[in-house]
């Protein structure tokens, strides 16, 4: 039975998106749904799905980061963008075998990129890269300026902390710490729900519950295994980079 992941931050799309899928395809397995790119990567190289459906303004990591770092990953699975992108994104999915959805969903439409999915055998990620440089850049998936200080609390005092500031955020249960050169703080935020509020060029997702500022750091390094660990420059701690995620730190 061919398996799929569905990546969709709002809920009502992705119930809707899968409801369709379970229509159009019902002998397809949907093995996950996320609601962020980190989880989406991260549930990709774990289940190794037949393919992922994935909206390209996501928080923390794009759709496009994500199928770019999933070729490595999973390279057999095949990628569905799902987009409200301008028709310059659309042509440049059309040149490539790479499929997309465009918001709203017909299920006509639906129906006929399954029927392409189902008649190739695994996607072309020669193609997929030609899409991302094409593409150039990806929108924020929120349209407010990023975030430039927060406040959080460390015992009873409350800090004002410049997100320059921040080496790194890491989740804890329902909130999340936010550790600076000075030592470290708890905001009454979860990591989730930080990820579309950053600037997506200085902070970056290392792992589903780890988000760095690259500014912050030192080294990255890579063992035999393929995992990779964060050096700091302002802090002894080194962090963990999930396997999955390590492509997208190639340049650096």
């Amino acid at each position: 039975m061919p398996g799929c992941i569905v990546a969709e931050d709002e809920q009502l799309l992705r119930e809707s998106l899968v409801d369709l899928l379970r229509e159009v395809w019902p002998q397809l397995d949907i093995v996950a749904e996320c609601e962020d790119g980190g989880a989406a990567l991260e549930t990709i190289a774990e289940h190794q799905p037949d393919v992922a459906f994935l909206d390209i303004r996501m928080p923390g990591l794009t759709g496009i980061e994500v199928a770019a770092a999933a070729a490595e990953a999973s390279p057999a699975t095949q990628i569905v963008f799902v987009t409200a992108c301008n028709q310059y994104a659309i042509d440049a999915f059309d040149k490539g075998a790479i499929d997309y959805l465009l918001k709203p969903i017909a299920r006509e439409r639906l129906a006929a990129t399954v029927a392409r999915v189902q008649a190739r055998s695994a996607r072309d990620a020669g193609a997929l890269a030609a899409i991302i440089r094409q593409l150039g850049g990806v929108p924020r998936v929120s349209d407010t300026p990023p975030l430039v200080w927060i406040t959080a609390n460390a015992g009873k005092e409350t800090k004002l902390i410049l997100i320059d500031d921040v080496a790194y955020f890491q989740a804890d249960n329902k909130y999340t710490t936010v550790m600076t050169h000075d030592g470290e703080a708890l905001l009454r935020t979860p990591i989730r729900d930080l990820l579309g509020l950053l600037d997506p060029s200085v902070f970056k997702q290392i792992h589903r519950s780890t988000i760095v500022n690259l500014k912050a750091i030192a080294a990255i390094v890579r063992d035999e295994s393929g995992r990779g660990t964060v050096k700091l420059k302002t802090r002894p701690e080194t962090l963990t980079v999930s396997q999955p995620f390590m492509p997208l730190f190639r340049s650096m």
